[in-house]
């Protein structure tokens, strides 16, 4: 599963650069104003254009993860990724997956 972004964090705010074949842009990913258990704990901003959405997961091996939706009406589908910590506290790789069936 390749890399297609790189992130910081600064409080609750992921600042960083998705990087593929077909976009280059610099997103914000913000706390979400939640108004139910299925709501998005993020929501994904590049510039003033809501682009995503991305909520709070634990993996098997107990390691938090965001699960990240872009999506654009360009598109021809979402673009599924995880938002994983790197060996640095404050740098976060988002790494593509291709769910099954495409």
């Amino acid at each position: 599963m390749p890399t297609i972004g790189t992130f910081t964090k600064a409080g609750d705010i992921f600042t960083g650069t998705i990087l593929t074949l077909t976009l280059n842009v610099t997103v914000n990913i913000v706390p979400a104003d939640r108004v139910s258990d299925q709501s998005p704990d993020y929501r994904i901003h590049w510039g003033c254009v809501d682009c995503g959405a991305a909520w709070k997961r634990t993996n098997d091996a107990g390691q938090a993860f965001l699960s990240v939706k872009l999506d654009d009406p360009a598109f021809p589908h979402p673009i599924y990724a995880s938002l994983f910590a790197d060996d640095d506290e404050n740098r976060f790789n988002l790494v593509w997956s291709r769910p099954k069936g495409r």
